[in-house]
């Protein structure tokens, strides 16, 4: 049967109410990536539409990168374009609601739909292979003596890996303020900022990094968990004498605007994507710890991490 015949069919079956008008929802989904090409959203985003197809809930992902201020103008971007919109998903996480609590933006997060929480990584700091740092503690001597000297690259202010530096300046008696911290707009100019020896000390989720720490060019030299990370070998902030132990969690979220049934009809897919093939490679390949919340323990769990991040932003000196 022609495509075009097939749906004026399933169009009048809606009309004569023998069909739920949901069936003829679109079957493309669009994803708001809210960062630059070569992140972790990024990554994040494109390996969890792969695997919305893979699936089999959805034919087709269209992708949009916005990136800027830790996510919060492709916030901006999907609340605005996507009201009431059930086939709209937006890659978020702990970096956002840290941009959030800084920058203080007319558009929050609840302004939008939860939908779920799906990973949790550790954020590990490197430096470039010709550097003269060998471990966090010669960081820390240098940090002491000049805190500008060491110039830390990462992702956007608030990014946990700017509240895990700011945390390390507190523990060794270094003025938060003090910490020459370098955002960046996506995990590409990071990187490349590390690699050209423009930044001191790079940090970001292992998964952005590990081909090249792989391949020699970088080189660890801290994990933000609080045991080594199994099949890792790089030692703790922890266990080289600083306590500095913080997670950094990705999510989605829908549209503003959405019923609660598309919430569900949305969560449902989300949650089969999750147990597809694809998803389950790439949370391998990334060494991503799996972290599934939905629903109300989800809505839960966002107030508290904000509460959270804003009890540890404040105790670094960061508000």
């Amino acid at each position: 049967m022609r495509r075009d015949v097939f749906l004026k069919s399933l169009a009048a079956l809606a009309a004569t109410g023998s069909l739920p008008l949901s069936a003829l929802a679109a079957s493309n989904l669009k994803m708001m990536i809210p960062a630059n090409p070569g992140g972790g959203w990024d990554g994040t985003g494109r390996a969890f539409g792969a695997a919305l197809v893979d699936a089999k809930v959805v034919d087709t992902v269209q992708y949009e990168n916005k990136g800027g201020a830790a996510g919060v103008i492709g916030l901006a971007q999907f609340y605005n374009a996507s009201k009431g919109d059930p086939n709209a998903l937006m890659v978020m996480g702990a970096v956002m609601v840290g941009g959030i609590i800084t920058g203080k933006p007319q558009v929050s997060l609840d302004k939008l739909t939860p939908i779920a929480r799906l990973t949790s990584e550790y954020n590990v700091f490197v430096v470039p292979a010709n550097s003269p740092f060998k471990s966090m503690k010669d960081v820390v001597a240098a940090m002491q003596k000049d805190p500008g000297s060491v110039k830390w690259g990462g992702g956007s202010r608030g990014s946990t890996e700017h509240i895990c530096a700011s945390m390390l300046a507190t523990k060794v008696n270094v003025d938060p303020k003090k910490v020459n911290y370098v955002a960046f707009r996506g995990g590409g100019e990071a990187t490349a900022a590390i690699l050209g020896g423009n930044v001191s000390v790079g940090g970001s989720g292992y998964s952005e990094f590990a081909e090249y720490i792989k391949s020699g060019k970088m080189r660890p030299i801290g994990v933000t968990s609080d045991k080594r990370l199994p099949g890792i070998d790089v030692p703790t902030m922890k266990e080289q004498g600083f306590d500095v132990v913080l997670g950094n969690w990705r999510g989605v979220f829908g549209a503003a605007g959405i019923t609660p049934a598309q919430r569900a009809e949305l969560t449902e897919k989300v949650i089969k994507a999750t147990q597809s093939k694809s998803w389950k490679n790439s949370m391998e390949k990334n060494a991503w710890t799996p972290a599934l919340l939905t629903g109300k323990a989800f809505d839960d769990f966002v107030g508290s991490d904000f509460a959270s991040l804003r009890g540890i932003m404040h105790l670094s000196g960061m508000l």
